[in-house]
């Protein structure tokens, strides 16, 4: 590991005499991976685009093309779409950019990184964990340049502490999901696998979910789907804590799919990071 992070001394000197890191050893080990691929970010700043263009050409896009017409379905017009959609938005942003972990860890096994921390003595679970922290950072821009652009589009945040809700209960089920990309990434062969796995994954969720458009027309199977996808149940916390609503039931629905989803896929990711040849 380079001088940026930590040495083989430092990372040895985290080791206890049986082997074992303690929890210390693991934060260190988390906290320099984690400076290593801001840094790599930083020198390869190409990898925020799609943080930086997704949340603008997707805003645009529905609310200038579809704003219209589901606006008037809901009595509000173009303007009261906007209300509508942008916290949604937030809850499709949170899946999408999931899957970008899926791919660089990927891409990271095959240029050989990965063998290369795999010598080390370090946690395993410190290599996931830095990738899932870094993956929330870029999140939370796209999250940001999205509030922008939302505002300039008409959106009025009416409670700050909602919107600060919203984006965080995001990040926790985003967290969540980002698990299942890094098993992907492990065990799919390159990283054009894993994008096509994830769009076959995101696809159905994102559209059969009320992200864009309310789940009240929709075929009763679908709406079977909607009721149970969690997508929509984030969707409909963030528009209840963002612009007024409930929010108990969708908020304590999408955060126990967060630590069911967490609870199942981290242990799966890390055990197969571990044995992987």
């Amino acid at each position: 590991m380079s001088a940026t992070t930590l040495s083989p001394a430092e990372v040895k000197a985290d080791i206890k005499d049986d082997g074992r890191i303690p929890l210390r050893g693991h934060l260190r080990h988390t906290g320099a991976l984690v400076r290593r691929n801001l840094l790599w970010i930083r020198q390869d700043p190409e990898s925020m685009f799609d943080a930086l263009l997704m949340p603008v050409v997707f805003t645009l896009l529905f609310v200038y093309v579809f704003g219209g017409s589901i606006g008037q379905a809901l009595g509000g017009g173009q303007d009261g779409y906007v209300q509508y959609v942008i916290p949604g938005m937030i809850a499709m942003m949170s899946m999408t950019l999931s899957q970008g972990v899926g791919t660089g860890f990927s891409q990271d096994f095959n240029s050989g990184v990965m063998d290369r921390f795999r010598s080390l003595p370090i946690g395993r679970g410190s290599v996931l964990f830095a990738k899932v922290s870094v993956e929330l950072v870029r999140m939370l821009f796209a999250t940001t340049v999205l509030m922008i652009v939302a505002v300039l589009v008409g959106f009025d945040i009416n409670s700050w502490p909602g919107l600060f809700a919203a984006v965080g209960l995001a990040a926790v089920f985003a967290s969540s999901i980002m698990w299942v990309f890094l098993t992907l990434g492990v065990i799919l062969k390159n990283a054009q696998s894993v994008q096509a796995m994830g769009f076959l994954v995101l696809f159905p969720l994102q559209f059969g979910s009320s992200i864009f458009a309310p789940t009240a027309s929709m075929p009763g199977w679908l709406q079977a789907f909607t009721d149970y996808n969690p997508l929509s149940t984030l969707a409909d916390a963030a528009r209840g804590l963002m612009v007024g609503g409930p929010v108990a039931h969708d908020l304590w629905v999408t955060l126990g799919w967060s630590v069911a989803i967490t609870a199942v896929m981290a242990p799966v990711a890390i055990h197969k990071f571990r044995t992987k040849s």
